[in-house]
């Protein structure tokens, strides 16, 4: 009986030995709330299914396997590349002409992985406007939410192009209403992101020509931006954010209908929306999102970029555009 006990003792030891070990090893290899790094990473828009791709890193952890705990802040686009200067912020989702503005004004801003692969700026009219090439557009009335910004910008890349300057059309500011100013016939063709209105303008039964800016030339668009400070301080944290968040794009990419699911969390009446526009704007996002080289910058795009910002006068200084990207961190 003595001998019965004895054995039943040693076991339970070896099993509790057992058990401990393996939790020991689950606390090492998973991050604990207390150990991640806290990132807040602005994105300068409201929640939008364009961001699932970091709904998704979050929700799939793929930032917490990384030992950053992030959280998506949607203040605005400008004030986002200030804070990122004076390192209140470690990164942010920047477009690359936010970039090579900051660094005119002298901001150490860094993009440091590519997230859309094509600039998402467009022009589309109807079919009945005969507007087929950007050449077309000469002499035609063309909204878009205002004169600034990535819209703006695009256009003015657009027209340049095909010879053509501001002065060879009438650019109206119209707000983000290009949808009801184009079905209403206020304007011959507006500025949009490709990803979004033609989605909305073809639901409601509409014929439309869509022009793409990337159809005429490679610009820089948005991407994960940081600081000089963080990245020559925290190479390793920059190299974490960047590889969790080129996860989240991925797997949004090889995975639509779950990331779309996720997105629900994040966007407020996403459930609720016309579900077959909204997961087309997702599909067509994905479109400008896939690399062969995930998070590569195109020095090209760089150098069309300021040669535009230069041409409108954006830029007052001869920037060494290399100094603005780096790819040396890529997974």
């Amino acid at each position: 009986m003595k001998k019965s006990v004895l054995l039943l003792t040693i076991l339970l030891l070896i099993l509790t030995s057992g058990c401990a070990a393996k939790n020991a090893a689950g606390t090492a290899d998973t991050p604990t709330a207390a150990s991640l790094t806290k990132v807040s990473l602005p994105v300068g828009y409201i929640p939008n299914v364009q961001f699932t791709p970091l709904y998704v890193a979050i929700e799939k952890g793929f930032y917490k396997e990384a030992g950053l705990d992030v959280q998506v802040d949607y203040s605005m686009e400008n004030d986002n590349a200030v804070l990122l200067a004076n390192e209140t912020l470690q990164f942010a989702i920047l477009s690359g002409e936010q970039v090579l503005l900051a660094r005119d004004k002298q901001m150490p801003l860094v993009y440091v992985a590519a997230w859309y692969q094509q600039y998402p700026v467009g022009i589309v009219s109807k079919t009945s406007a005969n507007i087929a090439s950007i050449a077309d557009l000469e002499g035609k009335k063309i909204g878009l939410p205002g004169l600034y910004g990535a819209s703006y910008i695009g256009a003015i890349a657009m027209l340049d192009s095909a010879g053509l300057s501001e002065s060879d059309v009438t650019l109206e500011s119209i707000g983000f209403n290009q949808v009801e100013v184009l079905m209403a016939d206020r304007e011959d063709a507006v500025v949009i992101y490709v990803a979004n209105e033609p989605v909305q303008l073809e639901a409601q039964g509409e014929s439309i020509s869509l022009l793409k800016a990337s159809d005429a030339l490679d610009l820089v668009a948005n991407g994960l931006v940081t600081n000089e400070k963080t990245l020559s301080e925290n190479p390793e944290l920059v190299k974490a954010m960047i590889a969790a968040t080129l996860k989240g794009i991925q797997y949004t990419i090889d995975n639509p209908d779950e990331a779309y699911e996720i997105s629900k969390k994040y966007v407020e009446n996403l459930a609720s929306a016309d579900q077959a526009v909204q997961k087309q704007v997702l599909l067509h996002s994905i479109e400008l999102w896939k690399a062969d080289q995930p998070g590569y910058s195109q020095p090209l795009a760089w150098q069309n970029m300021q040669r535009i910002l230069t041409k409108m006068k954006l830029l007052t200084n001869d920037i060494d555009v290399s100094t603005c990207f780096t790819n040396e961190l890529l997974p």
